[in-house]
C-alpha cells in the first residue's frame, strides 16, 4: 500500500465517532481512494499509525474484521496529546492511515480448534476483530467462548454487540470488578472468572489482550487448567514510532514489535520477558 514510502499515511475521512466510555472512542473511517479502499487487505491482529495533522500518530489495532470492509475501525483510549486530539474529531474531518502494520493473528493454526477468549477493557479491541471474522466463518472453528471484563458495566466497550456475538455462535460470559446497579452478568476479576469457567485445554487456543496485571495473572490460570504456552496467544503493547522496525523504539531483544508482533505467543513471549 505504502510501498513508495512507508512515512507517508494515507488520506482518510472519519465516517462515524461511537463513544464507547468515558475516555474510549471507536472512529470508522473510509480511506480517501477508492481503489486503495477496494484493495485493502489485512489480517486480524495486524495495526495502523492513526494520525491527526499537525499533532502526531500513533498505534491502534485495525479492530474491525477484514469480512467487513465498509470501513476500518480504530478504538482509542485517551491517554495523551495524540489520542486527545482524536477524542475531539467529528464525522467529516480527515486523517491519516498507515497500515496495515505488524503481524497478525494465525488464522490458519486457529482452524478447526476450540477458542477462548479472555479480554479486560480496552484489550477486547484485538480480540473483537478475530471475534467476529470467526463469527462470519463460524463453521471453520469449534467452540467460541469470551470471557471479557472491565471495572464496571461503563467501562466495557463494544456493549451495543453483545447480543450478535452471542447469536453468532459465543459463549459470551461478562464480569465487572464489583457489584453495580442492574447488573445481571457475572462479578469478580477476569482470572476469577477464568478459574469458574475452567475451560478445558483439550484443543483449544487462548487469546489474551487486556491490562497487564490481568495478563499476568490469566497467564497463570491458564497455566493451572493445563494450557501449554504454545496455546496461549497475546499481543504485545508496546510505544512504536516508525512502524517499520527502523527506529527501534520497540525493540526487545531481537524482535521489533511493529515487524515480528505484536501478536505472540506465550512460547515467545517468555523468550522476549522472561519474568512474564
Amino acid at each position: 500500500m505504502h510501498a513508495h514510502n512507508p512515512y507517508l499515511p494515507e488520506v482518510a475521512t472519519v465516517q462515524e465517532i461511537i463513544r464507547e466510555t468515558h475516555n474510549i472512542c471507536t472512529l470508522r473511517v473510509v480511506l480517501n481512494d477508492p481503489e486503495k479502499m477496494k484493495n485493502f487487505q489485512f489480517i486480524p491482529g495486524q495495526v495502523g499509525q492513526l494520525s491527526v495533522f499537525g499533532v502526531g500518530e500513533s498505534t491502534f489495532v485495525i479492530n474491525s474484521p477484514p469480512t467487513r470492509m465498509d470501513f476500518l475501525q480504530f478504538s482509542v483510549m485517551r491517554v495523551g496529546e495524540v489520542t486527545q486530539r482524536i477524542h475531539l474529531l467529528n464525522g467529516g474531518d480527515q486523517v491519516g492511515v498507515r497500515a496495515p502494520l505488524g503481524n497478525g493473528f494465525p488464522l490458519e493454526d486457529l482452524k478447526g480448534r476450540d477458542i477462548l477468549f479472555v479480554g479486560g477493557g480496552i484489550g477486547m479491541a484485538p480480540l473483537r476483530t478475530l471475534l467476529l471474522f470467526m463469527l462470519d466463518n463460524r463453521q471453520d472453528y469449534g467452540d467460541i467462548t469470551v470471557i471479557y471484563g472491565a471495572r464496571s458495566p461503563l467501562d466495557l466497550c463494544y456493549s451495543y454487540e453483545f447480543q450478535e456475538w452471542r447469536s453468532g455462535g459465543a459463549n459470551l460470559v461478562l464480569t465487572v470488578d464489583a457489584e453495580h446497579p442492574q447488573w445481571q452478568e457475572r462479578v469478580g476479576f477476569v482470572p476469577t472468572i477464568l478459574r469458574e469457567e475452567s475451560p478445558s485445554p483439550h484443543n483449544r487456543v487462548a487469546l489474551v489482550c487486556g491490562p497487564p496485571i490481568m495478563i499476568k495473572f490469566v497467564l497463570f490460570g491458564l497455566k493451572e487448567l493445563g494450557f501449554e504456552d504454545d496455546q496461549i496467544i497475546s499481543t504485545l503493547e508496546k510505544r512504536m514510532k516508525c512502524g517499520v522496525g527502523i527506529c527501534g523504539r520497540c525493540n526487545m531483544g531481537s524482535k521489533y514489535v511493529c515487524l515480528d508482533g505484536p501478536v505472540f505467543t506465550c512460547t515467545q513471549l517468555r523468550e522476549m520477558v522472561p519474568e512474564l
